[in-house]
């Protein structure tokens, strides 16, 4: 069964079609009928047949597409652990998290690497988003710099 681009599959309905295909089978229809019934191709009712022939019918149970994940959850509940100590907790000298720092983070803990553009996946699957630091340098002088907006900066803006 073809999904068009962007559309999730539904595994739920996915695994009822299968059981529905193994009580047709169980009830005496031919593969090809249930084929027909259910909607797919005859050889994938007689790969599940086979299945659970062999397996049971826990050998139908939705199985996760694509790629398997390299942090399992204990390893993701470990990188939120370290994340919420800081990195200061790590030896850097500053309380901001930087996409190379998480990387490191993940390495040291599970020595897994991932590329610092990837991270933020990561991050966001933990509910963690990008953001900036609100604080301004405490050498900032705001009437020297009212005094720069008002004298310097008219002086050496480009006349239209």
């Amino acid at each position: 069964m073809a999904f068009p681009r962007g559309q999730r599959r539904d595994f739920q309905r996915l695994q009822a079609r299968r059981l529905r295909a193994v009580s047709l089978l169980e009830q005496g229809f031919s593969q090809a009928e249930v084929a027909r019934r259910v909607g797919v191709h005859r050889q994938s009712v007689s790969r599940w047949a086979a299945s659970v022939h062999e397996h049971g019918l826990g050998a139908l149970q939705h199985q996760r597409a694509g790629r398997k994940p390299r942090l399992d959850g204990p390893a993701l509940q470990r990188l939120e652990v370290g994340l919420r100590q800081g990195p200061q907790a790590l030896g850097h000298s500053t309380p901001l998290w930087t996409a190379l720092r998480v990387a490191e983070l993940i390495r040291h803990q599970s020595g897994v690497r991932f590329h610092p553009d990837h991270v933020y996946r990561i991050l966001q699957q933990l509910g963690w988003s990008c953001q900036r630091p609100v604080g301004r340098a405490l050498e900032r002088d705001e009437r020297a710099i009212r005094r720069w907006k008002r004298h310097r900066w008219p002086t050496i803006k480009k006349k239209p």
